[in-house]
């Protein structure tokens, strides 16, 4: 019988976004399997709450900066004796020197794992090569950057992100919201309001085909000053404000997706870009910008379709094309809700079996044989 692991993470991050949203469903998933859990993070951090309340035990260690350094690596050294972990996973650059360089102080050091979820340039790959053991990426395009910047591709691993699949037939309620009838045809975009996640690009490229059809509107969800309040003011400007529909932070985005006709988003830097398919499980053809890894969330012109980065022309044909089609429209729906239901590539399952198996493999290249089930028996 395969002896459970026991792993702990660890995460310097405040807030709760992606990043952090995918550790905790990472965590409840890998329990789910058997394996103990528990988290390292900052005092106010959301996830103190948020891993608390699913049962997890959270200890708390101030990090940032070089004093909390010299205090933290200590106190994380002595977490992690004590509670003889097998794993220690950590994912930002200040929790990986902190807890990392407290890990491997240790005799028995656990395995170190930093797994690695934005595309963004890596200044230093201190925190890539010395400190951690292995690395899990979310795309293999983040995975083929790490090896170019010199990671050997041996100790590089991908593991997607899940997502939670919508209920089958789920009946938004979207419409009956903005007033709309099953004639109007409604892009829909989520994502943070940041510039590099296109919304300007999107408002542009729609723009003439709105003014062309008054039967096309669109659906921001998200939030993020300034630019929630100057895409506000964009909007009133060219007269639209009746027709792009600013909804901010939704926690029903299933309902909004179902509501809707095609999911756009032009990101230009994107790790992976799981609400592609979030947006195709709901049976939404998509569209993307070929950049970082969205090229691995959908099969172009299949599932939805690729345009070149900053290519507004283009964005805007391929919307035409869905919008006058709606037999094209329905047909990728189908493919793409097809793909993600059947193919089991973003569940929670396949998160963990193939964390699980780096894992394992990891330590056997590590450790002598049968050193993981020596620590868990005897901690």
């Amino acid at each position: 019988m395969t002896q459970p692991l026991r792993i702990a993470h660890a995460e310097a991050a405040i807030g709760f976004g992606g990043q952090e949203q995918r550790i905790l469903k990472e965590m409840i998933a890998m329990r789910d399997r058997g394996h103990h859990l528990e988290l390292i993070c900052r005092p106010e951090a959301q996830l103190v709450r948020r891993a608390g309340d699913a049962g997890f035990k959270v200890h708390t260690v101030q990090m940032g900066g070089l004093l909390n350094l010299i205090k933290g690596a200590p106190k994380v050294r002595r977490i992690l004796r004590e509670g003889g972990f097998d794993v220690l996973n950590t994912h930002s650059r200040i929790d990986t020197l902190l807890a990392g360089i407290g890990a491997r102080s240790l005799g028995n050091a656990p395995l170190v794992v930093r797994t690695r979820h934005l595309s963004n340039r890596v200044n230093s790959m201190l925190a890539y090569t010395w400190v951690p053991h292995r690395l899990i990426t979310v795309s293999n395009h983040v995975r083929e950057y790490l090896i170019e910047r010199g990671v050997p591709r041996e100790r590089v691993e991908t593991v997607y992100s899940p997502i939670k699949l919508p209920p089958a037939g789920l009946q938004s309620t979207l419409r009956a919201e903005l007033g709309l009838s099953e004639q109007d045809v409604v892009v829909c975009c989520v994502a943070i309001l940041r510039a590099t996640k296109g919304h300007r690009e999107l408002i542009e490229a729609l723009r003439p085909l709105m003014l062309e059809n008054p039967r096309i509107h669109l659906v921001l969800v998200g939030n993020g000053s300034p630019l929630f309040e100057q895409l506000q003011a964009l909007i009133a400007e060219i007269g639209l404000q009746d027709r792009i529909h600013m909804l901010g932070f939704r926690d029903d985005v299933p309902n909004i997706l179902a509501g809707s006709d095609i999911f756009a988003l032009p990101t230009l830097k994107e790790a992976s870009g799981t609400v592609f398919v979030e947006a195709a499980a709901c049976g939404l053809p998509v569209v993307g910008v070929d950049v970082g890894g969205v090229s691995e969330m959908l099969r172009n012109g299949e599932t939805g379709i690729l345009v070149p980065p900053m290519d507004i022309p283009a964005l805007r044909d391929v919307l035409r094309r869905l919008i006058e089609d709606p037999r094209l429209r329905a047909s990728m729906g189908r493919a793409g809700e097809r793909l993600v239901r059947e193919g089991g590539q973003f569940s929670l399952a396949a998160l963990a079996e193939n964390t699980e198996k780096v894992y394992r493999k990891w330590l056997d290249e590590l450790r002598p044989p049968h050193g993981a089930a020596h620590r868990a028996t005897t901690s």
